[in-house]
């Protein structure tokens, strides 16, 4: 392996991380512009607002467990 694909390994490997940031930095932002976000969890999808209450949305299923690399069709 040269260095041009041990870089891009490297690099490849920062994006799960760097995302989770990135959206972590976008929820907060958004709620200290007093904006409202939706958030999925607890069986359902919510909206967050500022001031730390949560108003259900929508109830979702349970959440499928997929093998990594399992291929999903949806319909």
């Amino acid at each position: 392996m040269n260095d041009t694909d041990t870089t891009l390994d490297y690099l490849e490997q920062q994006i799960p991380g760097l995302s989770a940031a990135a959206v972590d930095v976008a929820y907060w932002q958004a709620l200290g512009t007093g904006q409202a976000v939706l958030v999925s969890g607890d069986g359902g999808i919510y909206q967050s607002f500022p001031d730390g209450t949560k108003k259900l949305i929508k109830p979702t299923q349970n959440p499928l467990s997929v093998p990594v690399g399992t291929r999903v069709r949806l319909t």
